[in-house]
């Protein structure tokens, strides 16, 4: 069995705000030993249950947050950026499954530092139907034909991911109180309910079917103003939805939808707010 594992920063056990994820902020670089810390948990796990291969991409900001050095030795570890594929890199048809760890709400959800690639987003949708970072990856992954089989990260992470695909694993690390304050689990407690629930995933990753993408998927977009709007609209292909500022575009399959994501956010992060 090869697995592939998506490690994001927001969800991890008790970080609250910027400053645990910010790596110019106090707390950024002990919690990345927690972040790191928290792959190797599942990652161990995996590798006891069974798994020849295991893949690890690092998938917050820069992507080059996890210590590799600390990392379970037998690990693959894709980092850094740019990545064609950013929070999905690597991921292709020869995985049994997929996990991601340290995951966050989308835009305009409740949940710990809850958003959707940058702060400018309120919404993506495929298709009209509301995704986040959570919902496109798996989509990416269903692409593939391959199941997301555990989510980890705060419970609204948690609730998200469990109407999305049906008889995902979630694992709750922490309890949404505002978008910056949860009531959470210790690592070390944290650590063994990620070692229970990696282990009945991978034992129940026969009833997780993968989340199959629409075939030419139409993407949109709904920014936070209207300038963000102006600079995604530079993107070829892309039109503004009259009295809004909603950027769509029409991909020929999820994977350009993806990317086509990705340029649309890198741009619009270019407006002035003064």
């Amino acid at each position: 069995m090869k697995l592939y594992m998506s490690v994001d920063m927001e969800g991890i056990t008790g970080l609250v705000d910027y400053t645990h994820v910010d790596s110019s902020a106090h707390n950024y670089e002990r919690s990345r030993q927690i972040m790191t810390d928290e792959a190797n948990y599942v990652i161990t796990t995996a590798f006891e249950q069974g798994c020849k291969e295991v893949i690890v991409n690092d998938s917050h900001s820069k992507m080059n947050n996890l210590l590799v050095e600390k990392l379970h030795p037998e690990t693959q570890l894709i980092n850094g950026g740019v990545k064609p594929f950013s929070m999905v890199e690597g991921l292709d048809n020869s995985f049994s499954g997929a996990i991601f760890v340290g995951y966050h709400a989308r835009a305009s959800m409740k949940g710990v530092m809850s958003h959707s690639m940058i702060f400018g987003v309120r919404h993506f949708y495929i298709n009209d139907i509301p995704v986040g970072e959570l919902g496109f990856n798996a989509y990416v992954a269903g692409y593939y034909g391959v199941p997301v089989l555990m989510v980890a990260g705060d419970d609204q992470a948690a609730k998200e991911a469990e109407e999305l695909i049906p008889n995902v694993t979630t694992a709750v690390v922490k309890e949404t109180i505002t978008r910056s304050a949860v009531k959470t689990l210790t690592p070390t407690k944290a650590g063994q309910l990620l070692k229970e629930k990696t282990e009945i995933a991978l034992k129940n990753r026969a009833l997780v079917k993968p989340l199959i993408p629409p075939e030419a998927p139409l993407l949109r977009i709904e920014f936070a103003n209207y300038g963000q709007a102006e600079w995604a609209h530079l993107m070829p292909g892309t039109e503004i939805e009259a009295n809004s500022t909603i950027v769509r575009y029409q991909a020929k399959n999820i994977l350009e939808a993806y990317q086509a994501m990705l340029v649309m956010t890198e741009l619009a992060m270019h407006t002035d707010f003064c």
